[in-house]
């Protein structure tokens, strides 16, 4: 099988994918709780794709006795108010932890737009899928990706990390300012400053 990777979107080249030991869930329950996600936010319908087979009765879920495919990724698509929609993650060595990382940016994604502030636009907005005559536009990482920590992490693992990275990723030190601001939004959304 193969991934139906969005046009447009960027992939991680196979040698810098990293394995991730932040996420000890099953293959199955990584797709549960995405399920119980997407029900949440009321999609009218969703579907996800990976390089694994799938069953037959539930389109969703692959098989959990399978290898691991040379290719991990996972794309979540989605439809909701006629707009679709698409997340996309290679990041990763497994499925499950490419299948995780998505699921938990939609539990954040969907509880910052449950929060009473008003926005330009609904925090989904980067993940919708531009029409035919559009350029794509690439989802961000969640903050707790950005920062290399798990998403749970304490707020002395939090500024650690930022302190780490700002070494490298500060335009003072050759990084750029855009990955900089990047880094700094991602430390205050896991402080919750």
């Amino acid at each position: 099988m193969t991934v139906d990777w969005p046009a447009g979107f960027e992939r991680t080249d196979a040698a810098h994918r990293s394995p991730n030991r932040n996420f000890e869930v099953t293959l199955h329950d990584a797709v549960e709780d995405l399920d119980a996600e997407m029900d949440r936010l009321g999609v009218d319908d969703w579907r996800l794709s990976t390089a694994m087979d799938h069953q037959s009765q539930n389109p969703n879920y692959p098989y959990a006795s399978q290898p691991e495919p040379e290719d991990p990724s996972v794309v979540l698509h989605w439809s909701m108010d006629g707009e679709q929609f698409a997340i996309a993650c290679d990041a990763y060595s497994r499925v499950r932890d490419n299948l995780r990382t998505i699921g938990l940016y939609v539990r954040e994604k969907r509880k910052m737009e449950n929060r009473p502030v008003t926005t330009g636009e609904s925090e989904f907005a980067n993940a919708r899928l531009p029409s035919g005559d559009e350029d794509a536009v690439v989802a961000s990482p969640p903050p707790h990706e950005v920062l290399d920590v798990s998403p749970d992490a304490p707020d002395g693992v939090v500024e650690a990390a930022y302190r780490e990275k700002t070494k490298t990723m500060h335009p003072d030190h050759g990084g750029s300012t855009e990955d900089f601001q990047r880094l700094k939004r991602a430390k205050e959304a896991m402080l919750d400053v």
